[in-house]
């Protein structure tokens, strides 16, 4: 085994940007770390190479422990996307650099120096400069540098993204030949799809520090087994569907069981993927010969080269939501990305407005994850309000509940959790009952590093826990819901939204959570006194039209309304006056140095809603997880790219 990580974590600021990895790449292996910015896939390389000193984990290299070796005891080549090669140095001398400050003698590095450069496409070179080499050859000298002194483990930090796209091609081919010959067990990262598939004997995915699945390429792309896999790679169609024992359903489609559907381990709610490939068109329901998903408007046409790519626009389907593509805010319509081969095309041709029957040929069936939740209880009394309406939440949503205790100890611990149990009851999807000796930020905090959460359910007095809301919203991609008090299961939710891509977030996932309960829903915006102008009332109006449109898709029914004034006062003069048992409220703006605050506006709300539960979402723009992570990975390429020469 030439790599081998184990439960590897690396935090900054206290966020787990590498978590908890696990991994094995064989002798000789390509593997690719995939995933967008910001995930952690350049601080993964940075440990393995010793730039970057791991929390916790270890790191062996061909069996050995160099957890704490630095880097030049480690043999491992480093190859970076801005090239990093001396530019005051030949070719040559760029390539002899390593093997000359590890005192090899000169006819030694000679003979390597020109070995490499007729490896990498560059014999005759040598004499030249940086300066009077294309982007192309840069990298190549840079990967001959790297291989001078005839590492264990090549490490590609996206090497190819500066080149274009001709170039990046040839070069794949000449890297991927140069690593098949040396046969040395190489870990490239890129968040190009294209070059994760050319190059990877396996891939892996990330997302925000987590390694979330590893496979071949074929294997990812057919058949991933979560949603975040099969809406990232490549193009894919999820639909939200129904297994039984008769097969899969989805809307008017049928399909008869197949090895992943018997994987599937209940019946009830599941995730349908049908890549674009296996979309067949037709002009009539007739000519397909697969099961017919319905009639759709082509809403583009694109030329792909080897084949054309569409995009369907199908009316809405009962029983069906799609998951990805994902619907525009306001649209109830199913969006269907599809390719045909050039051949078809010419016999059935299509342009944007024509219309078209749609089938599906193979789907790939994943488990619904549904809804997850944490419940955090000390004993108090709002604790076990937090704890009764959060299950019965959680019942409702047929969520998985983990529930943690904290704040006690002892008997009178294990003695709280055996109530709070019997309090939570049975219809849950999943219970997982933990204990902490730690406070509930730090419990919290622990817990969303194992696993992601989308809510946490806590027991809340403004007066004694607004800084803990706060450091709880600091970790993990979670929302947030207070419960003040005992309360009934929420029949009138108040969502509080500012128009805008912020706003849209919050008005889906309150959708999301409000479907379950039955209950109705008011999407409420407050317009400042100051600012009366007809444009940014009709901004709002559509926005909360949009708004309504997108709780229809959730068979949420809701209604709209518009108050002109200060924010905090508009907002409490409706929810007196409204009767509403939940508020929604999104995450304020994080500060500048990505910490999040609920003073202001929010906090004047919470001080003065003290009888009802208040969900504080947190927007994909506005998460407090992705300011420092994304700047920390940045600057962690910089500091990699200047070490890695010196």
């Amino acid at each position: 085994m030439s790599i081998l990580l184990e439960q590897l974590t690396k935090r900054y600021e206290g966020h787990p940007v590498v978590n908890n990895i696990s991994l094995e790449i064989s002798d000789g292996e390509f593997f690719v770390l995939l995933g967008s910015s910001g995930s952690g896939k350049t601080t993964i390389l940075s440990l393995i190479a010793g730039l970057t000193a791991a929390d916790h984990g270890r790191v062996l290299l061909h069996g050995r422990d160099v957890t704490y070796l630095p880097t030049q005891q480690r043999r491992v080549g480093l190859v970076f996307q801005n090239y990093a090669l001396f530019q005051y140095m030949t070719v040559a001398d760029n390539v002899e650099f390593g093997l000359s400050i590890r005192k090899v003698p000169a006819a030694e590095r000679r003979r390597r120096r020109d070995e490499l450069l007729d490896l990498v496409g560059l014999a005759g070179l040598g004499s030249r400069m940086p300066r009077q080499l294309s982007g192309g050859q840069q990298q190549r000298v840079a990967l001959a540098r790297a291989l001078a002194y005839q590492p264990e483990v090549l490490l590609l930090d996206e090497p190819l993204g500066a080149l274009d796209a001709k170039i990046r091609a040839e070069l794949r081919r000449n890297l991927k030949s140069i690593q098949r010959k040396l046969g040395i067990a190489t870990i490239l990262v890129t968040h190009d799809q294209e070059e994760a598939f050319d190059l990877a004997d396996r891939i892996g995915v990330m997302s925000f520090g987590r390694l979330l699945e590893v496979g071949t390429p074929d294997e990812l792309y057919q058949n991933p087994q979560t949603e975040f896999v099969a809406s990232f790679l490549g193009s894919g169609n999820l639909l939200l569907g129904n297994i039984s024992q008769e097969g899969v359903r989805v809307g008017p489609l049928r399909f008869p069981h197949t090895e992943d559907i018997r994987q599937i381990s209940s019946e009830g709610r599941v995730q349908v993927l049908f890549r674009p490939e296996d979309v067949a068109l037709a002009p009539t329901a007739e000519a397909l010969d697969c099961p017919e998903l319905g009639q759709a408007v082509v809403e583009e046409v694109s030329f792909g080269g080897a084949f054309e790519r569409l995009r369907l626009r199908l009316p809405p389907i009962p029983g069906v939501r799609p998951i990805s593509p994902p619907v525009a805010f306001g649209s109830n319509s199913i969006l269907v990305e599809a390719t045909r081969l050039p051949d078809q095309a010419n016999r059935f041709p299509l342009q944007a407005g024509s219309r078209t029957w749609v089938g599906v040929h193979r789907i790939h069936t994943l488990e619904h994850p549904g809804l997850s939740f944490m419940i955090v209880s000390d004993g108090s009394r709002r604790a076990e309000a937090a704890v009764a309406l959060g299950g019965q939440i959680a019942r409702l949503a047929h969520a998985r509940v983990t529930l943690i205790g904290c704040g006690l100890e002892g008997e009178a611990l294990q003695a709280h959790l055996q109530e709070a149990r019997k309090q939570l009851g049975s219809g849950l999807a999943a219970l997982d009952v933990q204990t902490s000796h730690n406070t509930p930020a730090q419990a919290v905090t622990l817990a969303a590093e194992q696993q992601p959460y989308d809510l946490v359910v806590l027991g809340f007095n403004p007066q004694d826990d607004l800084s803990l809301a706060e450091q709880i919203l600091q970790v993990g991609e979670h929302h947030l819901l207070l419960v003040p008090n005992s309360q009934p299961v929420p029949a009138q939710a108040l969502i509080c939204v500012t128009s805008g891509e912020p706003g849209k977030d919050d008005v889906l996932f309150a959708g999301r959570l409000v479907r379950h309960l039955g209950a109705d829903a008011t999407l409420l915006s407050v317009i400042p006194a100051y600012d009366k102008s007809p444009d940014l009332l009709k901004r709002t109006e559509n926005f909360l039209e949009g708004g309504v449109q997108s709780l229809s898709i959730l068979g949420v029914p809701a209604k709209t309304a518009i108050r002109t004034g200060v924010a905090a006062e508009m907002i409490g003069e409706e929810v007196s006056q409204g009767g509403y048992d939940l508020v929604v409220l999104g995450l304020p703006l994080t500060k500048p140095n990505g910490k999040v605050s609920l003073s202001g506006v929010v906090e004047q709300l919470l001080n003065n809603i003290t009888d009802r539960a208040i969900l504080m979402v947190r927007s994909r723009y506005l998460g407090a997880r992705y300011y420092p992570i994304m700047v920390r990975e940045r600057d962690e390429h910089k500091n990699s790219s200047a070490r890695s020469t010196q």
